[in-house]
């Protein structure tokens, strides 16, 4: 029954900037602490979105040529994976811990060339790759407590072609911040609710930006870029409503409104950050699950994030999403295989140059692939 906590992470491996909760992709779960035993899991993720915007404004015309209202931008959005593992055991009936690898915070957008859209030939990646070391402690009434430190590197690159051909890239950065978290749990009912908290991380990345146009090419130069990803709270609950049937459900808070990646120069020319968000994300999720036999098991979920009607930043076009997903869950002796899909509809999206409205983006979707393969031994 515990592995219906795992499907919804398997559904949310692909989600990302593209379509939900800003940069986020993989909720930094930690419900590989609640594994039997010693237990190993590797997760592999797709992302497929498909967002097309359409400029609602002029642009240009002081460094280059004038882009009229109604251009379309083409898809903007990139396929890509995402990769996970995690590996727990336990050190005696009190003491267990974990080791965590994932992509917490991701994206890749790229407006393709020959299009007449004021941002064509704009692209822009965000890379994290983080390790998490925790340790649990087990008390005798169901509860348990569990936190450790989180390791983190990032790394971004951007060419924005018409803010003067410009191009920026941030070398890789470590930075360290921490979790934890308390659960209770009462496995004859199939009852578990935990409640974690991700601290934020910061980073000072070192950042080489040029600009092509003449006009601005003595602007460029190299500094640092002083951003943190932010902190977060993750609320996971399910419970046995039936024989074989299992609820479950997730509240996921992250404050994104402290987010800011605002290269020195780039926001000179501009007046405004690369990429940064108004207001603090929350996704809901819930779903059921149902045990066919000793072998087969599925669940559904439905999530949903609230669309702000906030003003994004060219670099991110997706404000709030509803999605659904399926998983089947394989069980075979001490090895559980989970796949799923998720598909979401991309909420209605205003993009802005200099703060003015520039473009919007509507009826945007995008699907997702997972598959995790679990070990217990």
């Amino acid at each position: 029954m515990r592995n219906y906590i795992t499907s919804v992470t398997v559904l949310c491996l692909a989600a990302g900037a593209a379509h939900a909760g800003a940069l986020d992709r993989t909720g930094q779960s930690v419900n590989v602490l609640f594994e039997d035993g010693r237990y190993v899991e590797f997760s592999l993720g797709f992302l497929s979105p498909d967002i097309t915007g359409e400029s609602i404004a002029p642009q240009g015309g002081t460094l280059g040529p004038v882009f009229p209202i109604g251009g379309r931008s083409g898809d903007i959005g990139e396929s890509n994976f995402n990769f996970g593992a995690a590996y727990k055991a336990d050190i005696n009936d009190r003491w267990s811990y974990a080791l965590i690898f994932d992509q917490p915070f991701k994206a890749e957008v790229n407006y393709p060339s020959g299009t007449g859209y004021f941002a064509q030939d704009s692209r822009a990646e965000f890379n994290s790759y983080a390790i998490t070391t925790l340790l649990q402690y087990n008390m005798a009434n169901g509860f348990s407590v569990y936190g450790g430190p989180r390791f983190q590197r990032t790394d971004a690159t951007a060419a924005i072609a018409f803010v003067g051909d410009y191009e920026v890239e941030a070398d890789n950065d470590w930075g360290v911040g921490y979790v934890f978290g308390a659960a209770y749990e009462r496995p004859e009912i199939a009852l578990r609710v935990s409640l974690t908290y991700s601290s934020e991380i910061a980073h000072e990345n070192d950042v080489s930006e040029v600009f092509g146009n003449p006009f601005l090419a003595g602007l460029s130069g190299d500094s640092t870029a002083e951003f943190e990803t932010p902190q977060s709270i993750n609320l996971e609950a399910q419970t046995g409503i039936a024989p074989n049937t299992l609820l479950f459900g997730s509240v996921r808070w992250v404050d994104w409104s402290d987010f800011d990646l605002s290269p020195d120069q780039y926001v000179g020319v501009t007046g405004q950050p690369l990429l940064s968000y108004i207001d603090d994300i929350t996704t809901y999720t819930v779903g059921l699950g149902y045990r066919v036999n000793e072998t087969w098991s599925f669940a559904g979920s439905v999530s949903y994030e609230e669309n702000t009607e906030n003003l994004f930043t060219n670099l991110g076009p997706a404000d709030g999403q509803t999605s659904i997903g399926l998983a089947a869950i394989y069980t075979r002796d001490k090895m559980t295989v989970t796949t799923g899909v998720r598909y979401a509809w991309i909420g209605d999206t205003t993009t802005a140059v200099q703060g003015a409205p520039a473009a919007e983006f509507n009826d945007n979707s995008a699907v997702a692939f997972g598959i995790q393969v679990g070990y217990n031994f």
